[in-house]
């Protein structure tokens, strides 16, 4: 396995846990899932339409989004919301990255200075 196969590997590990903190935290506000893959584009997320539906359908079989169906419109939409449990989740996930991001940073100012 090359370098650059063996990298991309784990940065998709590392954004996978990030799509869906993300998803919860956008989805505080009602949207439909179309709006929410542009949404996480223009904010860096790089995420597939065959990758974000089936998270969602997951995040709502686990009670933290709901959904329900927009008729309103020409084309019916689904439009999903995250649930106060799921509000929940997402704070403390957010909470768990701001940590990690810490002790990373730390670990890091503590690796330079013993190199010197």
């Amino acid at each position: 396995m090359t370098m650059d196969a063996t990298l991309a590997g784990h940065l998709q590990e590392l954004r996978r846990g990030t799509v869906v903190v993300a998803s919860l935290t956008v989805l505080r506000e009602p949207g439909y899932g179309y709006s929410l893959l542009e949404t996480l584009s223009r904010a860096g997320f790089e995420v597939e339409a065959n990758t974000l539906y089936p998270l969602l359908r997951r995040l709502e079989a686990q009670g933290l989004l709901t959904s329900e169906w927009n008729t309103d419109e020409a084309r019916p939409r689904k439009f999903y919301r995250t649930t106060a449990q799921g509000d929940a989740v997402a704070g403390t996930l957010r909470g768990e990255w701001a940590r990690l991001d810490r002790a990373i940073g730390d670990l890091s100012d503590t690796n330079l200075g013993s190199e010197k």
